[in-house]
């Protein structure tokens, strides 16, 4: 097995106490810190899928996070030095009403990962505040926005109504969380919709 298959399975196996050693190694020897990252986030693709299906729950997928987000530290310097221009800013938050952040924190991680300037609002965001932050960053490519309760779905739809009817542009929104589906996040306004963390950084990087 390669190092990068080795930090493939050490993220996705939440092995947090490796995955550093492992990605530096992987750089000693020689490998691209672009390569490295690819394969983290991948392992966090199959980690979502995984989720997804069932076979894992939220503790693993948060284990699997912060062990990318190990790795993720190993590489920054690396890659902050490489004159990769960023793929621009990206404002993330929970909507209104809803506390809950492990997956917010996930798919923040993930976008940062792919290249963002994420700009983290936290949990329980009123339309207000994405509005204050995006009209303070009129260079942002995308607005993300995270729900997993059934019951702030109707915050998050009042929240895409605002930023569309803010006359605010330049950016896409992007909606994801457990009680979202495709349909939900077209019929409320959204440009894009992700399952998953893996998922929205790939959609991410397709709005900017």
């Amino acid at each position: 097995m390669s190092k990068i298959d080795d930090i493939k399975s050490s993220v996705a196996a939440g092995k947090t106490k490796l995955v550093t050693g492992l990605v530096q190694e992987a750089l000693d020897e020689g490998q691209d810190a672009q390569d490295i990252l690819s394969a983290m986030v991948d392992a966090m693709g199959v980690v979502g899928d995984k989720f997804s299906a069932g076979e894992i729950f939220v503790p693993e997928m948060l284990v699997a996070g912060k062990a990318m987000q190990k790795g993720v530290e190993v590489l920054k310097p690396i890659l902050s030095g490489s004159g990769a221009p960023s793929l621009g800013k990206c404002i993330i938050g929970t909507v209104a009403g809803d506390l809950h952040d492990i997956g917010k924190n996930l798919v923040a991680l993930m976008i940062g990962s792919a290249g963002f300037d994420v700009i983290d609002l936290g949990v329980d965001v009123s339309k207000e505040k994405f509005l204050e932050t995006i009209n303070s960053n009129p260079d942002v490519k995308v607005v993300a926005l995270s729900g997993l309760l059934t019951t702030t779905m109707p915050a998050m739809k009042e929240t895409v109504e605002a930023v569309k009817n803010s006359g605010l542009t330049g950016f896409k929104v992007l909606v994801g969380g457990a009680p979202i589906t495709p349909e939900f996040a077209a019929s409320i306004g959204a440009d894009a919709y992700a399952r998953d963390a893996g998922g929205a950084a790939i959609k991410a990087k397709e709005l900017a």
